[in-house]
């Protein structure tokens, strides 16, 4: 009986797990949430059920269950690797659903792209658009100062990229088994990460121009600030796999949970590359400097 039970598969089929339920549950509350924050914000009721339900509540809490189900759902994955359940076939496969996930995320700043090109490119026809001011027949709109391109961008881009390299240093230590060089080599990287968070935070709050009154700072704000949020996503992701590395979880054979922060670490790399020659070097060509 017990060897009509036995695997002769390299597959792994998970146990009945409660976590994409609870996680849906959770994304729900939060856009939910999110719309009554917004309606809050500005001032505005938001009715359901005969209750004003214009608060920020609902979105930390459909937050924390989606953090929590993270948390949950990859602790279930990293005992399932520790168990053995991560055969070649499944660990392939893992590394397949993130490459379709940065895949996934190249199209969202694709979009951002899009939105700056074309504003960019044709001034006279995105003048239809502007609610306050026009762009002046010209791009950057005429009469708005931009940020210097190479002072705190370049010192972000340099900081970015050097993060990028004590990753690679890291993921070469684990494979040489030196995990002296690869705890080193992630606290290096998510040190780095948080530098490069600050100094974009200090440019917001000193930026020249505003998100609201032209669609210049519409898209600046939103390439950059997207990818700001994918840069303090990445630095929680490394600053987990920091903590499995002192815990000793990686090993030579056993180490996809920090390939996977590896490739997102370099992906946001390459796209703040794209950002920063596109949005801050050519889209601010010829304008004052702040």
């Amino acid at each position: 009986m017990a060897q009509t039970h036995e695997k002769h598969h390299d597959y792994h089929v998970i146990d009945p797990s409660p976590w994409p339920f609870v996680g849906s549950v959770g994304a729900f509350i939060l856009l939910f949430g999110a719309v009554a924050w917004f309606r809050d914000l500005n001032g505005l009721p938001f009715a359901f059920g005969g209750l004003d339900l214009a608060t920020p509540w609902i979105f930390f809490i459909g937050l924390a269950i989606v953090l929590y189900t993270m948390f949950a759902w990859w602790s279930d994955c990293i005992k399932e690797s520790h168990q053995g359940f991560h055969t070649r076939v499944v660990s392939l496969h893992l590394r397949y659903g993130v490459i379709m996930f940065i895949a996934s995320e190249v199209m969202f700043f694709v979009a951002w792209f899009w939105a700056f090109f074309d504003a960019s490119l044709f001034p006279n026809e995105a003048v239809q658009y502007q609610r306050v001011d026009a762009l002046g027949g010209q791009w950057p709109p005429a009469g708005l100062e931009v940020i210097d391109p190479l002072h705190l961008p370049l010192f972000n881009t340099i900081t970015l990229l050097l993060s990028g390299t004590t990753a690679t240093w890291a993921h070469h230590a684990m494979l040489e088994d030196d995990r002296k060089s690869l705890i080193t080599g992630l606290a290096l990287t998510v040190l780095l990460g948080v530098i490069f968070s600050y100094v974009q935070y200090y440019e917001y709050v000193h930026a020249p121009f505003a998100f609201g009154g032209s669609i210049y700072g519409s898209t600046f704000f939103m390439a950059t600030g997207f990818h700001g949020f994918h840069v303090i996503v990445g630095i929680i992701f490394l600053a987990v796999c920091l903590l499995r590395a002192i815990r000793g979880h990686f090993t030579l054979h056993k180490h996809f949970g920090f390939e996977a922060a590896a490739w997102y670490w370099h992906f946001v790399d390459v796209v703040w590359l794209f950002l920063f020659f596109a949005i801050y070097v050519w889209g601010s060509w010829g304008a004052p400097i702040h």
